[in-house]
């Protein structure tokens, strides 16, 4: 058996080389793709050792297939170039395995535990330089010096980095994937621990005792076919394990479809409670205007109809008599009159289509400064600009609401109201002085949602504007609306 693979050693190293090559190239493809588990950014080092490790090892399949070095780059060219590239993809398996142990600690940490490392192999390196010329004999020392001090530690790391990777997955809920990490862990400890101890001899221990030739009198089979088994072993439980990549992202469509779904029924829940309470407040309004027709326009309606009919009675008997009855009938209709109009003036402010925006904020200002003794200041910043009449109607009720939340919970001394045009845009500033709240508490409570918040915010969105509620405990409130400026077309004021 020894002689059929020292016969067919090229294929090994292809096996070996493609193996590692593989993975890198897996790892660098699935890594592209968005995750947000660490293991994802961990594996970034091992793609490089798979690029990097899987060429060294194609080099030496061409070597052998060349029957030796050569002296195409001068005595002992590529003898170096193998060193450092063994010396490299050994310090990315490190990072590897530092980026899995130490997930705790911050990018700078973890470049500085890689640095120390790298610092004492260089410093020992150098020192094995120095003290012997160049030689294949020193180069095949440094050659095992690289396995023994950057091969092992890093195999030995990512072993461990790959167990406490297992855990996590669990706490991920990612169970089906932790068998292919242990697999994984299993190869690169028997990578490492075994296929890089057994080295090239040197007079240096272990490699004096511990080779590749005491090896293949013990196996059977040269060291490489060990390293190339357990290379393929390792490569094919990690691509197996970065299907973990897609459950995960199946879990957070899932999470985020849940998310949008939970939001839309919220958002239902709030609309239905909202169109009932508008339902709810059109009834009640009808009601209103039904007691106060009956109770105002009704009673002065059946007065004139009964000082009418006295009056008919009293034209021909003492018309003296009629005449004052019928002075007192036109005071009884003027009267009725101006409620009436009080009625539809509280209804639609007849300001607002005749006057504009502004005038009708302060006919209501002055008129919620009479009823409840709240100071309220108007401030124009709208510089003699008009709207249209949705943006009208729109703007004043979210005001007219404002007020009322003022008057009834705010407990407020001195509201300020400021319109402004800024380019292409409105603004309507309501800032009062009150007790304020807190709107998260507000925003929180679902089952008794604050309708006449949202209601606002129903409103601007309308005129496709926002409406944002500004306040705290203690530091009043400030409702500020911006909404597109849709100039009033001429004729239509």
């Amino acid at each position: 058996m020894a002689d059929f693979f020292t016969q067919n050693l090229v294929s090994v190293f292809f096996i070996y080389g493609l193996a590692f090559f593989c993975m890198g190239l897996a790892i660098n493809l699935e890594v592209g793709h968005s995750s947000e588990m660490y293991f994802a950014h961990a594996l970034r080092p091992l793609s490089w050792f798979g690029f990097i490790h899987g060429s060294h090892e194609w080099f030496e399949m061409f070597l052998i297939m060349r029957g030796g070095e050569g002296e195409i780059f001068g005595p002992g060219v590529i003898s170096s170039l193998r060193v450092f590239l063994l010396a490299t993809s050994f310090c990315m398996l490190l990072a590897f395995g530092v980026w899995l142990v130490a997930a705790s600690l911050n990018t700078r940490q973890k470049l500085g535990i890689l640095a120390a490392a790298m610092g004492i192999y260089i410093i020992g390196l150098v020192s094995l330089l120095t003290r012997h010329s160049v030689s294949s004999a020193t180069l095949v020392q440094a050659d095992v010096y690289t396995r023994y001090s950057l091969a092992i530690p890093g195999a030995v790391l990512s072993a461990w980095g790959l167990i406490l990777q297992q855990k996590r997955f669990a706490n991920a809920k990612l169970h089906l994937f932790r068998k292919d990490l242990i697999v994984a862990a299993a190869a690169f400890a028997l990578y490492g621990g075994v296929g890089q101890l057994f080295a090239a001899p040197t007079p240096f221990f272990p490699s004096n005792q511990l080779n590749t030739e005491v090896f293949l009198r013990l196996a059977g089979f040269p060291i490489q076919v060990f390293r190339a088994a357990m290379a393929t072993i390792a490569a094919i439980a990690i691509v197996r394990s970065m299907r973990a990549f897609e459950v995960e992202n199946t879990q957070r469509i899932q999470a985020l479809q849940s998310a949008q779904l939970a939001e839309r029924q919220k958002l239902e829940a709030l609309r239905e409670e909202l169109f009932q309470r508008t339902v709810r407040a059109q009834e009640t309004e009808r009601q209103r205007i039904a007691r106060e027709l009956h109770d105002g326009v009704g009673q002065t309606l059946t007065a004139l109809g009964l000082g009418l009919r006295a009056l008919v009675d009293s034209i021909e008997v003492d018309p003296s008599r009629a005449t004052k009855q019928a002075r007192q009938l036109q005071v009884v209709a003027t009267d009725g009159v101006d409620e009436l109009r009080q009625m539809v003036a509280g209804l639609h402010p007849p300001q607002l289509d005749d006057l504009g925006l502004l005038p009708a904020i302060r006919s209501l200002s002055r008129e919620v400064s009479e009823v409840s003794g709240l100071t309220v200041n108007v401030l124009n910043g709208m510089h003699g600009q008009e709207i249209s009449p949705e943006s009208r109607v729109v703007l004043f009720r979210i005001v007219q609401e404002a007020l009322t939340n003022v008057v009834r919970h705010a407990f407020a001394s001195e509201v300020y109201i400021r319109l402004d045009c800024a380019g292409d845009h409105i603004q309507v500033e309501i800032r009062d002085n009150g007790q304020g709240f807190d709107p998260n508490l507000i925003n929180m409570d679902v089952r008794r949602p604050n309708l006449g918040l949202l209601g606002m915010t129903e409103r601007a969105a309308l005129i496709g504007g926002t409406c944002q509620i500004h306040s705290k405990p203690g530091g009043g409130t400030t409702v500020l609306v911006k909404a597109p400026l849709q100039i009033e077309e001429a004729g239509h004021a």
